[in-house]
């Protein structure tokens, strides 16, 4: 058996291309039953806009071009080449499928829904019969790395983009939102993104205005919000408490005096405005007004690209625990060529047992039995201990050296001969 997968990732094709091979759910099911058919018995298929990645098992014959040729089958995409995506065979598919799983082979690095991706291809693949003993233990190696990597670094801190930065920063200004009104400016993806993240911190109001108004409405559904017509919201300014502009106007969609005159009206209580836009809606001289705390995108991407750095500085930290967990799935994994002579020593030994226990079994009494019973179970234990730990430290050997282990055992003892049971008491 061997292990082995390719990646098409930010790194290897255009968003086009990525967006393309992006697999669904019924997708994801025929490329499985397409996988099996050819000999793959394990694996699973993480597929987002930005990624897809199959990391399977398989007999040794099986060709690792499989993997993506299959893909291709399902997809019928045209124009894929060499360069467009990685393969990993053996412990270096462990290691991406890690890599992946910390967060640390993310566009943005430190990703925090890259992990729960990972876990649902693991549930989908189960849910498949497309698991078995290899992938179940990956997955449980997958969800302690990613457990440790968030507990035991910074990986996953600090805003990455501007709308959270944002939503970070009212945060640091405000100690609650819940009792604060919030207007946000726009509904394109920014204002979408900045909207979302505030609506998680259950202010009192969300107003949502928009030059589109279909738009404008669909969002403010979307964050349990109320719309207010374009031509309507200034009339609102001295009645909210955080202002959210990223609308793609050429011109100033807010004005230093519209500030200033709604500022009068607030006598003297704070009002917060992030300006995400580019170019920016908001006259940045508002900065000058009493009472108003204001940033534009320039601010916010320093603070973007500290935090980026931050995260950058704790990969190595992550790529010592994937170290030390790929070392623990190997150790493992290793072990599973000498396991069947492992199991048909024990077995064998326990037949003896067995056999000698069944001709005493009428000179006992039944609590004389289950004394002798129990004593030999004991016995037997202690005689196979260090045989089969032995056995199972055979994993750090090559394929070969472990296959002539296995048959001097097997040899010695006549595992493997179904017909030695009579002789099995004599033998001994």
């Amino acid at each position: 058996m061997r292990i082995f997968g390719y990646s098409i990732n930010h790194r290897t094709c255009d968003i086009k291309l990525r967006e393309a091979l992006a697999l669904n759910d019924e997708e994801r099911g025929m490329l499985i039953e397409r996988l099996r058919n050819k000999g793959v018995k394990e694996g699973i298929i993480l597929s987002t806009c930005n990624r897809t990645e199959v990391i399977a098992v398989g007999e040794d014959d099986v060709p690792a071009k499989v993997l993506l040729d299959e893909t291709l089958k399902v997809k019928n995409i045209i124009g894929l080449g060499k360069n467009n995506f990685d393969e990993f065979y053996e412990e270096e598919a462990i290691e991406h499928l890690f890599a992946v799983a910390s967060g640390i082979d993310s566009l943005i690095v430190g990703d925090s829904q890259i992990l729960g991706q990972v876990k649902e291809s693991f549930l989908f693949s189960a849910e498949n019969q497309f698991t078995g003993p290899i992938f179940n233990r990956l997955q449980l190696a997958t969800l302690k790395l990613g457990k440790r990597v968030i507990s035991e670094t910074a990986i996953g801190e600090g805003a990455v983009s501007v709308s959270f930065a944002a939503i970070k920063l009212i945060e640091k200004y405000y100690n609650t939102l819940r009792d604060k009104t919030v207007l946000i400016i726009g509904a394109g993806e920014t204002a979408k993104l900045a909207a979302i993240h505030i609506a998680d911190k259950n202010p009192v109001k969300i107003y949502v205005t928009n030059r589109t108004p279909e738009r404008g409405v669909k969002l403010a559904e979307k964050v349990g919000g109320e719309f207010v017509g374009f031509e309507d919201f200034k009339s609102l300014l001295h009645n909210v408490d955080v202002i959210i502009s990223a609308t793609s106007s050429k011109d100033f969609i807010l004005s230093y005096d519209e500030v200033k005159s709604a500022m009068k009206k607030r006598k003297g209580k704070i009002l917060v405005i992030m300006d995400i836009a580019l170019p920016r809606d908001v006259d940045p001289k508002v900065a000058q007004l009493e009472e108003v705390f204001y940033q534009d995108i320039d601010s916010l991407n320093i603070i973007v690209d500290q935090n980026i750095e931050r995260r950058k500085a704790e990969i190595p930290k992550v790529k010592e625990i994937i170290a030390t967990e790929l070392r623990a799935f190997y150790e493992w994994f290793n072990t599973l060529d000498v396991l069947p002579t492992v199991k048909k020593l024990r077995a064998f030994f326990e037949e003896i047992r067995q056999d000698e226990m069944e001709k005493i079994k009428y000179k006992l009494n039944e609590r004389e039995f289950e004394k002798v019973n129990e004593m030999t179970r004991r016995l037997l234990g202690r005689i196979l201990h260090n045989p089969t730990v032995n056995l199972k430290s055979l994993s750090n050997l090559n394929e070969e050296e472990k296959a002539i282990y296995c048959e001097v055992i097997k040899e010695l003892f006549n595992i493997d001969n179904e017909n030695d049971t009579e002789n099995k008491s004599e033998s001994i």
